[in-house]
């Protein structure tokens, strides 16, 4: 062969492989053990990671191949790492029993290897018992190539990860035992006489009996908006006594990556006299939307701008059952800080549950009179199959029902309804119906089919479903590649489940176009409330979906979706984002 052919081969050859020779190999250790920590002033043991509580921020860009080697020096448990919302190999997603995937033994270590194909705001957490809740969980941001802002607009002179997470003073196994034991074994909000004398006053005595009687009859509690409370709440692993600070200066615009790594947990967020301007949720930017505040789910994230004018703010994350905050701080580097403790917030009224939470109230049209038949004793709503439940709005998982008043001047302690955060006259809180696309979605085909997907329970042994069954009774899902389906979740149980699908993006049905739709990986499902989302089944493998309440998965809430290659599938090209050569390289390691 001569010289010039050769050189020719070769320069084409180096063509060919660029992507693969110039990718930036972004390598990471992580030792996980049991440690004693002191986040309370109790020294209690949890999980560290390299001898810190909590996991490390891991950073990589758009492009790199992520090697991530993962030592378990526990003594006694299997341990995973999961890293929510990445597009990868099945086999590196981390859930134990998908894959052949099967956990890092006590002693073993397991390499996490995969080409980095997105940017945005992740995060990553164990896959096994109850190990999240006991402090295996971590940031993982992913800046675009070259750290590049995705759009004119998202261009910031700072940059900060603000964690949300719930400590617990009791392990995991201990608290889902308590569960077991009584699902009302934490329920230290329940109403008082005095309650039930307002709403005698408020709405009469035929009324009030009424209303009781429905609840007595489901064996629930309306003051039910969480299953486990006695939690300090921190913001990247600091109490607000030890209150975390980012700094700035006058004038810059501040990026804030807002992760929900709380096992348990919604929060109401905001930033008193700061307007925050969200860009991007689940890792996926969105069209800008400005807000006072938003409320963001277990497993959820948000990134928001912000331009800080005074030398001090305080960023106020209030649990949804209005027993804490997390509080963090922005703060001007140049003014003296010494001044300015931590105030905590009055909390806002606690709402409590109503019939249309339900989904029995006026919105939902249905035929009450049946009810006397139902037994709801355990809680199981396989005759909520016969009810109506598609004329309710469920544009938005914080949308305010027009049934929901204003509190009465002789009630400023509880509003109506979980949707309700109590946000100030004048305030724009987010809602999903907000959230936009920021580029228009490549797969805009309608759905092919419906998977319906019913979320239920039993409070009466603990026990947590998807169509009746819990995990380990369940058939798995099954999607042909490429396939493009509707995925239904119907909420039959008066709690709000986060619902995460691992290795691809849902649209989440909001009211937007097609192409406007929002990416989302978790979706909040409201209680007896249905939410829609399109799904193109465009990676092979055996992913998780479940519920994000650490327990409620614990529980069963959790089936497995299969993709599978079937060859009689035919995909309009033109439908389908271009393959990368990751992606054709990681459907060969399913």
């Amino acid at each position: 062969m001569s010289s010039k052919i050769y050189a020719g081969v070769v320069a084409s050859l180096s063509l060919l492989f660029a992507p693969y020779s110039w990718a930036a190999i972004k390598e990471y250790h992580l030792n996980i053990n049991q440690e004693m920590v002191n986040v309370t002033g109790k020294p209690v043991k949890r999980m560290t990671v390299n001898g810190k509580f909590i996991a490390p921020l891991l950073e990589f860009e758009e492009g790199d191949e992520a090697v991530i080697h993962v030592h378990n020096q526990l003594k006694d448990q299997d341990t995973s790492l999961h890293w929510h919302g990445l597009l990868l190999p099945g086999l590196m997603d981390g859930v134990p029993g998908f894959n052949g995937f099967q956990g890092i033994q006590p002693n073993g270590s397991f390499e996490y290897r995969f080409k980095v194909r997105q940017n945005g705001t992740y995060w990553y957490h164990a896959h096994s018992k109850g190990q999240e809740q006991d402090g295996l969980y971590g940031a993982l941001v992913i800046y675009p190539k070259g750290k590049q802002p995705v759009a004119v607009h998202e261009k910031a002179e700072r940059d900060y990860v603000v964690m949300l997470s719930d400590f617990h003073e009791t392990e995991s196994d201990k608290i889902m035992a308590n569960l077991k034991k009584s699902a009302e074994y934490y329920q230290d909000q329940r109403e008082t006489v005095a309650d039930v004398w307002k709403q005698v006053k408020q709405q009469g005595l035929k009324a009030t009996w009424q209303d009781r009687s429905m609840w007595n009859q489901m064996r629930m509690l309306k003051t039910d908006l969480s299953d486990v409370t006695g939690y300090t709440f921190l913001v990247n692993g600091k109490t607000p006594q030890q209150n975390w600070t980012g700094a700035f200066k006058t004038g810059e615009k501040v990026r804030l990556r807002f992760i929900n790594a709380s096992a348990m947990s919604f929060f109401d967020v905001r930033i008193p006299n700061l307007k925050m301007t969200v860009v991007s949720a689940d890792g996926q930017p969105v069209q800008p939307v400005a807000v006072d505040e938003f409320r963001i789910g277990a497993a959820e994230t948000y990134d928001v701008l912000v331009e800080p004018k005074q030398p001090h703010y305080q960023i106020e994350a209030e649990s949804i059952d209005r027993s804490g905050f997390a509080i963090a701080s922005l703060h001007n580097e140049m003014q003296p800080q010494h001044q300015h403790m931590i105030e905590m917030p009055k909390a806002r009224p606690r709402a409590l549950l109503t019939m249309d939470d339900m989904g029995h109230g006026s919105h939902a049209q249905m035929d009450h009179s049946a009810h006397g038949q139902m037994d709801m004793t355990e809680m199981d709503h396989s005759a909520h199959g016969q009810m109506d439940m598609t004329e309710m709005d469920h544009s938005a998982h914080h949308q305010h029902s027009t049934s929901i008043a204003a509190p009465a001047k002789d009630q400023p302690d509880t509003v109506q309804g979980w949707a309700n955060a109590a946000t100030p006259a004048g305030h724009k809180a987010l809602q999903y119906a907000d959230l936009k696309s920021l580029t228009p979605q490549l797969d805009t085909r309608p759905a092919e089919r419906e998977l319906v997907i019913r979320l239920g329970g039993t409070m009466e042994r603990y026990i947590w479903t998807m169509n009746g069954k819990k995990f380990s009774d369940a058939e798995p899902l099954q999607v042909k590649f490429g396939e493009r389906i509707r995925l239904k979740f119907v909420n039959d149980s008066m709690m709000a489940h986060p619902m995460h699908l691992h290795g691809m993006f849902m649209q989440l049905e909001n009211g937007q176009t097609s192409a406007n739709m929002p990416n989302k990986h978790t979706v909040v499902v409201p209680p007896g409330q249905t939410v829609t989302a399109m799904l193109t089944a465009d990676e092979l493998g055996e992913w998780a979906i479940h519920c994000h309440l650490l327990f409620h998965m614990s529980a069963g809430m959790m089936n497995k979706l299969i993709v599978a290659n079937v060859d009689d599938v035919k995909v309009p090209q033109q439908n389908i984002a271009p393959v990368q050569p990751s992606q054709g390289a990681s459907h060969a390691h399913h």
